[in-house]
């Protein structure tokens, strides 16, 4: 679809790989390659969205900034940072906007979240058009404009933000719009930001601009020189290093699984699910990830996040499903009640749309072993953790010793019912493995014969219940005959040689059936209900594991090919989503996490096996 085609009707909707982020550690927006912001929540990621058109082209709100007139475009970040730029190529000339969010240092104005939009004339005279549209609070809530010079003052109730340009505007009572002329080198600035509470609307003339400009590309660049990769794949590990570190919350050191809302598993279907918030799985990963590169500040700010968590169980507020919840919100809270906003129509028609996310109260007991893992690897890469710390993690680790051996929902969040998963138990023995690691390295204070008991019993029934003979392979549950790509944490996690026969035969029969073309699908959901209609595409996490597998395996031609596949499934700047479907497109919540720490780790491990 060509700018103009989108600009006159907007029939449809952007691919959701057609985008590329921008953020400021606190919130993110994506930035279609059309030049139109389809998706802002302001002032936090979690928080009701601004810009929502990616979830209701009508309805939901967008900025829109292009050419006026028909163009080809082409997206990439400018080197080694989060800077986006957008190229628009016309038969009169070339023009770019170039996207970017300020982060905050926490000096001057920690209040004003602000998002710059610099549109250049790079070549020849190009006429250009702003519409900028915003929808509170998800499209719910009206609000009212006015003008003040060359500045829009939008006002919805809690939220205020200020649009400031260097062209004029005009408004017809909602949405404010600029049309306007460029020759070569010349340029116009946008900036919206939040105000209020102290905080006025600021102009961002053009000398500010390329202050700004040159401050983040600063920012970003010193943020990443810490990385130790200098690997095969410099290039996508350290723009997925990038994308992991524009999902934390700088406040708290939280770090979201997504920063989207209701992106679809499956188009038109209702997998559709709220990933902004903290997932102590997929946040501990990161930190797995980001301590591989070097990068310990995040782990650091995440063990805080943790260890405040962990503490308010202490005091006695443990809820029913054990010392931890799956996730919290970005600020630690607990409650995050899920419900519909039956009012937008979800993308492309993929309803319903939700917010909030009833998995919370999900008993998951594979999260203490992502856990107790990244903490062991901290203390190991990192820096010694506290007494403190480590007595968090004996409370984590008795708990596990007295609950392991019951049925839950699962790494996969099912809503079919709880079961007897591998993986969680799996993970539970990944737990007091590593507290019995730790403690042995450090000479800490431990229950040393009632964890070496449970960790020997959790062995002894996966080898005994989660083998199947008729299958010869590792199961999805306990006495069951499913395949389920999570087992291929197993070699990874040491629980298992990844020589041993019984796990190559596991290798090979997932190899027969869960993996397509490199792509790798999490289970068959038809003989494995999980409590929800329709399909989904493979699983982007699982495929990096699978090269994983396949390295410590030995199987480095395959391992090697198996990566470079998946590489060519990231979309134009290097982003993943969750899922990629049978013809190719990315699917589920963009970007996210898990599949950025997963091409880390396999691309860590497969250098470094190449030699």
């Amino acid at each position: 679809m060509s700018v103009g085609e989108r600009w006159a009707a907007r029939p449809g909707y952007l691919p959701i790989a057609d985008h590329g982020l921008i953020g400021d550690l606190r919130t993110v927006a994506l930035v279609g390659t059309d030049g139109t912001i389809d998706w802002y929540c302001c002032p936090s990621f979690d928080a009701p969205s601004v810009f929502g058109s990616i979830l209701d082209a009508d309805r939901g709100g967008s900025f829109e900034l292009a050419v006026d007139a028909p163009a080809r475009t082409r997206q990439f970040y400018f080197p080694d940072t989060n800077v986006l730029i957008t190229r628009f190529f016309t038969e009169d000339g070339l023009g770019e906007v170039q996207d970017f969010m300020p982060v905050s240092d926490g000096d001057g104005e920690p209040l004003r979240h602000r998002l710059i939009r610099r549109v250049v004339c790079v070549r020849g005279s190009i006429p250009f058009r702003a519409q900028v549209a915003p929808r509170f609070d998800y499209a719910r809530v009206p609000h009212s404009v006015r003008l003040v010079a060359n500045a829009a003052v939008f006002e919805a109730e809690p939220l205020c933000l200020a649009l400031t340009a260097t062209v004029p505007l005009d408004t017809d009572g909602l949405d404010v719009r600029a049309s306007f002329k460029l020759h070569q080198e010349e340029s116009a600035v946008f900036a919206l930001d939040q105000v209020g509470d102290g905080v006025l609307p600021r102009r961002c003339p053009h000398a500010e601009a390329e202050r700004e400009f040159t401050a983040t590309v600063a920012f970003w660049r010193r943020w990443l020189s810490a990385s130790r990769y200098r690997g095969r794949w410099r290039e996508m590990v350290h723009r997925s290093a990038l994308t992991l570190k524009l999902l934390t919350y700088q406040p708290t050191g939280a770090i979201v699984a997504a920063p989207t809302t209701s992106l679809p598993e499956q188009v038109g279907g209702e997998r559709n699910w709220d990933y902004r918030y903290a997932w102590i799985r997929d946040a501990a990963f990161c930190v797995y990830a980001l301590l591989r590169l070097g990068f310990t500040d995040e782990a650091r700010a995440f063990m805080g996040f943790l260890s405040d968590r962990v503490s308010l169980c202490e005091d006695g507020r443990c809820g029913a499903a054990g010392p931890l919840q799956i996730m919290y919100g970005i600020d630690g809270r607990d409650e995050l009640p899920e419900r519909e906003l039956g009012h937008l129509a979800g993308y492309q028609g993929s309803a319903p749309v939700r917010v909030g996310n009833g998995a919370a109260g999900q008993l998951q007991l594979d999260i203490y072993g992502a856990l107790l893992d990244s903490i062991y690897l901290y203390d190991k890469w990192g820096e010694p953790i506290s007494s403190d710390l480590w007595h968090e993690v004996c409370v984590l680790v008795d708990w596990v010793c007295a609950h392991w051996d019951q049925p839950d929902e699962g790494v996969w969040e099912t809503r079919g019912g709880r079961q007897n998963f591998l993986y969680s138990r799996l993970m539970c023995w990944v737990a007091v493995e590593r507290a019995m690691r730790t403690a042995a390295r450090r000479g800490l204070p431990a229950d040393t014969p009632r964890w070496r008991s449970c960790r020997d019993a959790i062995y002894y029934q996966i080898m005994r219940h989660g083998w199947s003979a008729e299958r010869q392979a590792f199961v999805q549950c306990l006495d069951g005959a499913v395949l389920d790509a999570s087992v291929l944490m197993m070699p990874m996690a040491k629980f298992i040689s990844p020589t041993d026969p019984k796990w190559l035969s596991t290798l090979d029969r997932l190899g027969d059936e869960l993996v397509c073309d490199a792509l790798v699908y999490r289970y068959d959901p038809a003989v494995s209900p999980d409590g929800l209609r329709g399909e989904e595409g493979t699983f982007s996490i699982c495929s990096f594991w699978y090269v994983e597998a396949l390295t410590r395996a030995g199987r480095l031609d395959e391992a090697r090919l198996a990566f470079e596949k998946m590489l060519t499934y990231a979309n134009h700047v290097g982003l993943y989503a969750e899922q990629i479907s049978r013809t190719g497109e990315q699917l589920g919540n963009f970007p996210q996490a898990f599949t950025h720490l997963a091409l880390i780790s396999a691309a860590f491990n497969l250098d470094r096996a190449l030699g």
